[in-house]
């Protein structure tokens, strides 16, 4: 990923501040990325400030960088309560007006902000207050909010509606979007957002695959399997009911060769894991790993899952696509071809399956050509080793 491509900012635009949510070593793509962009610009000679979350300490960290400097400060915070959505909003609302508070005067006084959708509707708070910044206001949509909301709801709920028609009046007022794909694109200029206003720049991989890296031991109840590694987080967002029958239907009236791994956390992970157990089905699930072991993880399966709910597709793009694409292992992506997903994935090296969330049969279809595939690569790989024993 060429970090410094990504800058809105003109080298004359000194003092920058950029707000996200969990930092590493807290597990969270958008911090991740950010703390990555952060470094990237102040070794190009900013003067950044970056200000996120922490489950641990609360800190504050300041280094000279390349030409610039970089401080990060760590806002201590309890995890997303996920059981309850008035829970969520409360400690939504509570974390923004806390990074707030914590950013006021060094957003007073900044060239550029730099903002993501994590932790949600920070928009809110900065939008009404954007006549006090000197600095420009670009928002980094990331995820889209309260559209996620929405879109998880199997009713309409006129709260959020009015929260919808808030939150577009703000993203009308603000100086720039940068959109993840071009899914994105279209739900922002559907939004009402002046296309002028909006550039596409994608994340690309946070770990870098160079020729000769390790791959990671497999679990010992994986060993000897077709492995389907699922990585990150599995919510609200990813398609969960045509994995669980597909898989069922491949272990029942199929080969049952594959092996699903699912290294991941959120409501997604924990339902196919539930379904899992009381089908008995086979399955291995361990934490995420931290993104200096990602790469070595990334490598170690013999494909990778990637799953969208059509409902959410341009509101949620899953960056861990391209760190799967350049593992140079194949994808299978169960979800719409109108996502950017699709786009992306057809670049994967050694073959790409997309399947329609809803074809049940098709998802088992596709772990058979997956198992044949890895069976063919074993047959190749043991014949090249018997040539040069």
């Amino acid at each position: 990923m060429d970090l410094l491509a990504l800058s809105p900012f003109d080298p004359a635009e000194k003092r920058l501040v950029i707000i996200a949510d969990w930092l590493p070593p807290d597990f969270g793509a958008v911090g991740q990325y950010m703390l990555l962009r952060a470094q990237a610009l102040a070794d190009r000679g900013h003067d950044v400030t970056l200000i996120g979350l922490s489950t641990t300490a609360g800190s504050t960290r300041h280094e000279g960088r390349g030409k610039g400097t970089l401080t990060e400060i760590r806002l201590r915070a309890r995890p997303v309560p996920r059981g309850s959505l008035i829970g969520r909003m409360i400690w939504t609302a509570a974390t923004n007006l806390r990074l707030l508070m914590v950013a006021f005067g060094k957003l007073r006084t900044a060239d550029g902000i730099l903002f993501t959708g994590s932790p949600p509707l920070l928009i809110h708070f900065l939008g009404p207050l954007k006549p006090l910044w000197r600095g420009r206001l670009i928002y980094r949509i990331t995820d889209f909010h309260p559209e996620c909301l929405i879109a998880a709801r199997s009713r309409p709920s006129p709260i959020l509606a009015g929260l919808l028609t808030l939150t577009n009046f703000w993203r009308r007022r603000v100086d720039g979007f940068e959109a993840l794909g071009e899914d994105q694109v279209r739900r922002l200029a559907a939004a009402g957002v002046s296309p002028d206003r909006i550039t596409l720049v994608r994340d690309g991989s946070p770990v870098s695959f160079a020729a000769g890296g390790r791959s990671m031991a497999l679990p010992d109840d994986l060993s000897g399997s077709c492995v389907l590694l699922y990585a990150g987080n599995y919510g609200i967002a990813h398609e969960v009911e045509t994995v669980a029958r597909g898989y069922e239907l491949h272990h029942r009236q199929g080969s049952g060769r594959v092996r699903l791994w699912l290294r991941a956390t959120g409501a997604g992970a924990d339902e196919l894991a539930e379904r899992f157990e009381t089908r008995g089905l086979p399955f291995h699930r361990s934490p995420p790993v931290p993104l200096e072991e990602l790469a070595a993880l990334l490598r170690t399966p013999a494909a990778h899952l990637v799953t969208l709910k059509d409902a959410f597709v341009g509101f949620v793009l899953p960056s861990k696509i391209y760190a799967c694409v350049d593992s140079g292992k194949p994808v299978l992506f169960v979800g719409s071809a109108e996502s950017d997903v699709d786009l992306i994935a057809r670049a994967a090296a050694e073959g790409y399956w997309r399947v329609p969330c809803g074809d049940v049969a098709g998802f088992a279809a596709a772990l058979e050509r997956l198992a044949d595939q890895s069976l063919r690569n074993e047959g190749l790989l043991g014949a090249a080793n018997a040539v040069i024993t």
